[in-house]
């Protein structure tokens, strides 16, 4: 099996692109981009380089993925949306040697038109709402909202928000999946 590649998209030489993934139209992958299986670049994405794109991810319109961005396992990312590489670019200043990476970790969502800067991590499942600046690590679950975004609750890996504190020790159930989440301190952790 291979992936779909719509006539209009350009895939660079030595591009790897994994079996099931769909590249739609006016997409742009560089050749040293590493792009996971069953992921969907839905119109208009670019695809850096030093960029990788694990399996069954979805890349909505319009979102360019810079060099040293790195996304793990099924990460949605929403129409619009940005990565940054460079903390302060200048265009009169070469600062290609300066690119920060950025982490984002199983699950992760982003709301459309929100903006994640660059030398972050945002932690597993967490959940950006629409139009969101990140700039600084997000822990796991947590729901992010907001200029500059701020926690305001927690979510579960159904995407569903879950009714807990935003800090203390508690416990609480998914109602979707009857998966229990344990709050310890300001760090949320789903209980084996």
């Amino acid at each position: 099996m291979a992936f779909y590649q719509h006539e209009s998209a350009i895939v660079d030489d030595g591009a790897q692109i994994g079996d099931g993934s769909r590249v739609w139209h006016f997409v742009h992958i560089c050749g040293g981009a590493k792009i996971g299986t069953d992921v969907s670049l839905g119109q208009n994405v670019f695809v850096g380089n030093k960029v990788t794109i694990g399996d069954n991810c979805k890349i909505q319109n319009n979102v360019s993925v810079y060099d040293n961005v790195h996304l793990e396992e099924g990460v949605f990312c929403g129409p619009s949306m940005v990565f940054t590489n460079v903390y302060n670019p200048r265009s009169l200043i070469e600062r290609k040697d300066q690119y920060l990476e950025t982490l984002v970790k199983k699950g992760v969502t982003f709301g459309a038109n929100c903006t994640v800067v660059c030398g972050i991590t945002v932690g597993e499942f967490a959940f950006i709402g629409a139009g969101a600046v990140i700039n600084k690590d997000v822990p796991s679950y947590a729901l992010m909202v907001g200029v500059p975004a701020r926690k305001i609750g927690w979510m579960s890996e159904y995407g569903e928000q879950l009714n807990l504190p935003l800090e203390g020790n508690a416990e609480v159930i998914c109602s979707h999946t009857g998966d229990s989440y344990v709050l310890n301190g300001k760090f949320l952790s789903k209980k084996s």
